[in-house]
């Protein structure tokens, strides 16, 4: 488990003087990760992970101070050889279980499978043998993103072009980053970038993958636009007239779909074959128990295990009524096409045990991102996770209408993202079923661990934040009304789907909700602040989901240009790349609110904050990166002085400073200072506003950017500034936005 602690400014100098204890007050093994620091205030420590295993307790004591030292570590550690040559491999031992990973060499045709290309397990503690490998990769498919357009099928080709180790890697947990393309037949269908995220553990032969995927396609049979909206417009060349682009019935027509994406693996086990399957029966909201579906596997029978729903490649799904849920959930398992079983919900997992050990594999958000499948295949000894199940329809991309979405008629669905979690477990074959779901629920509904929320409010990490309190009830109360409405109406509609999970609607009208909020205004940041506040396990989990969803869905990714590494010999090397072509001007700019994800942009509508939290709270490295990509988009400053004014300014002020906090970045710090100066410019024009009445409801971005901004540099300008401010919001509310 890792947890993100925060501390006081001044309390904690290095993240060597801290240790954890059990309920016993015994130390146990711990990694510690310094995150940030309170620079440039000062260089105390200001966010750490600290990784652990859990035992039977569910208390634990975090001590620090100067004179606290953490035990060595004993026990099991984990190794990581990572040569990052061409052709190179990487390797992790965890003890019992060896992963190897391999590059593509062009020079002497090695071929590796863009996942994991073979593994071991030490069932007897004697070293890794050729007899021990239970596993290998299927070459080029052992990731896969496969199309389908009017012309046919397209199945990609996994090539790996870089493998480092991230931060928080150590002696009990490690993170290898795998990045890579996948190749196409078609000459119009372009590569598509991938990552993978391997998450592995000393003493134990689990691990996590979280998998990216990019979509690169052409979503719709709509010729490109030829010219500039004007609401995203770079220069005032070739701006398109929306009303002639209405109407026209092929941005309903789909094109480049996806067919099915996700992981493969070969399984090297010896027979007799057996399978387990978990499923569940009754109302798919309210399920009965788990049952479980276990039978010998012969060698011709095609074994799966499928959840689907409503409408799954439909970007316009049935809702439920107000007072009668949707139905439409189905898990099913198949066998050569024979529907075994028929169930609502599957947890998302299945196993496959041999006479030498068995691998189970499992995928997270296995119903609330449908459609998915876990598919066991004898004939070739595959067993495929697929994050998009074949079963259902190829998910589509086109508009679901022809008129303008917020102001544009257009598709942007090219270059999106979508990040799916899975585990897999490999074990011996005594290995009971209640130890392999046990392992399987640690990642497929993981315990959330927590400070007590009174320590993140005294740590003043987000400034004055106070905890949940008795003695504010009635405006708790509203808190939680608001927040648990929201999930409700999550879990009652359900804004559930592969593409939709973790968003909301934005407007309830008439029985009826309309419009993807696409985190309009950093709804994720909300729910990591009343997580932080209450130590509410729902919050953290519903911030996650939301934060995993706006990074992934309500971005800009690709195209991205050339990136130079510097991790080859040849100084041509980087040369040629800068001959490659460029990114697009919009790479980082969030997607703006609409009836589809993708069918809108807005200059500013992209909200960093609770990526941030998510980093400094589970550990997510996506959610740097992809705050990162937006920080480089205000560096290129393609809107000119337009995204120097108005909520453009204000937003992404709040965005650096936060992006500055965790990456103490020069450039973003410059950036960031001269922005700053523009708003305090702009307030002396403005009679001590910092906000022009035009953008009144950006109140929230002010406050927390300035605020922050003052915490990190002590500016005493800020501080009149945000004084002047308070009093002219006291005396002039900005009752001025019409809604």
């Amino acid at each position: 488990m890792t947890v993100g602690i925060p501390f006081p400014q001044g309390a904690l100098a290095s993240p060597d003087h801290v240790r954890l204890l059990n309920e016993a007050g015994e130390e146990i093994p711990s990694q510690v990760t310094e995150v940030t620091s309170w620079a440039p205030a000062d260089d105390s420590v200001k966010w750490i992970w600290v990784f652990f295993f859990t035992g039977e307790g569910s208390e634990y004591l975090l001590e620090y101070g100067p004179e606290v030292r953490r035990a060595p570590i004993t026990g099991e550690r984990l190794t990581v050889a990572n040569s990052q040559r061409e052709g190179g491999v990487s390797e992790i031992t965890t003890g019992p279980l060896r992963l190897r990973i391999e590059k593509n060499d062009a020079d002497d045709g090695q071929v590796g499978s863009g996942f994991l290309d073979a593994v071991y397990l030490d069932r007897n503690g004697d070293g890794f043998g050729p007899e021990d490998r239970v596993a290998r990769g299927p070459d080029g498919r052992g990731s896969f993103l496969d199309l389908v357009d009017p012309n046919g099928p397209d199945s990609s080709r996994a090539v790996i072009t870089q493998t480092f180790k991230e931060k928080g890697s150590g002696p009990l947990h490690t993170i290898l980053r795998v990045e890579g393309r996948y190749l196409y037949d078609e000459d119009d269908h372009p590569p598509s970038p991938f990552t993978l995220r391997l998450h592995a553990y000393a003493g134990r032969s689990t691990i996590r993958v979280l998998h990216t995927i990019t979509y690169t396609g052409d979503p719709d049979q709509h010729p490109p636009v030829d010219g500039q909206h004007a609401l995203i417009a770079t220069s005032t060349e070739d701006i398109v007239d929306e009303d002639s682009l209405a109407g026209d019935p092929r941005w309903t027509q789909p094109n480049d779909r996806i067919a099915g994406t996700g992981l493969n693996l070969q399984y090297d086990l010896d027979g007799p074959i057996r399978t387990t399957a978990p499923y569940r029966t009754g109302d798919w909201a309210d399920p009965e128990p788990v049952q479980f579906y276990e039978n010998p596997l012969d060698a011709a029978t095609h074994l799966s295990i499928v959840q689907t729903g409503p409408a799954p490649a439909s970007s316009r799904k049935p809702d439920s009524s107000p007072t009668e849920r949707i139905d439409g959930f189905r898990a099913s398992v198949v066998a050569d096409s024979t529907r075994r079983v028929d169930a609502t919900r599957a947890p998302g997992w299945m196993a496959v045990t041999g006479a030498n050990a068995g691998i189970a594999v499992g995928i997270r958000h296995f119903v609330e991102e449908y459609p998915k499948e876990v598919s066991i295949r004898p004939s070739d000894t595959l067993a495929t996770a697929y994050a998009w199940s074949p079963a259902a329809p190829p998910m589509q991309f086109a508009r679901t209408d022809t008129s303008a979405h917020a102001g544009m008629v257009n598709n942007f669905a090219a270059g999106l993202t979508k990040t799916t979690e899975y585990v897999y477990s490999f074990h011996g074959a005594e290995t009971s079923r209640a130890a392999i779901q046990q392992r399987m629920d640690t990642v497929l509904d993981p315990p959330v661990a927590h400070a007590p929320p009174s320590w993140y409010s005294e740590s003043r990490v987000y400034g004055q934040m106070a905890p949940r309190s008795e003695e504010n009830r009635a405006y708790e109360r509203s808190l939680d009304l608001k927040f648990d409405w929201w999930l409700f109406n999550q879990q009652w509609e359900p804004w559930y789907g592969m593409f939709d999970y973790g968003d909301g609607k934005m407007y309830y009208f008439r029985d009826q909700w309309y419009g993807w909020e696409n985190n309009e205004p950093a709804t994720d940041f909300m729910w990591w602040l009343q997580f932080m506040r209450t130590g509410e396990r729902s919050y953290y989990l519903t911030g996650e989901a939301q934060s995993r969803h706006s990074m992934d869905v309500d971005n800009i990714h690709w195209p991205t240009g050339p990136e130079y590494r510097g991790d080859t010999n040849p100084a041509l090397d980087f040369f040629e790349s800068r001959e490659e072509p460029g990114p697009t001007p919009y790479l980082g700019m969030g997607r703006r609110h609409a009836r589809q994800q993708w069918t809108a942009l807005l200059s500013a509508h992209v909200w960093v904050p609770g990526w941030i939290a998510s980093y400094y709270l589970s550990g997510s490295h996506r959610a740097l990166d992809v705050a990162k990509t937006t920080g480089d988009y205000y560096l290129r400053r393609i809107f000119g002085d337009h995204g120097l004014t108005g909520r453009r300014l204000y937003l992404s002020v709040w965005n650096l400073t936060e992006l500055w906090d965790a990456t103490k970045d020069p450039a973003y710090a410059e950036e960031l200072h001269d922005r700053v100066d523009r708003m305090l410019q702009l307030q002396r024009e403005q009679g001590g506003n910092l906000t022009m009445d035009r953008y009144g409801y950006s109140q929230p971005y002010v406050a927390r950017g300035l605020t922050k901004y003052l915490q990190m540099t002590g500016d005493e300008d800020v501080r009149r500034a945000l004084t002047r401010h308070a009093r002219w919001v006291r005396d002039n509310p900005p009752l001025n936005h019409e809604m």
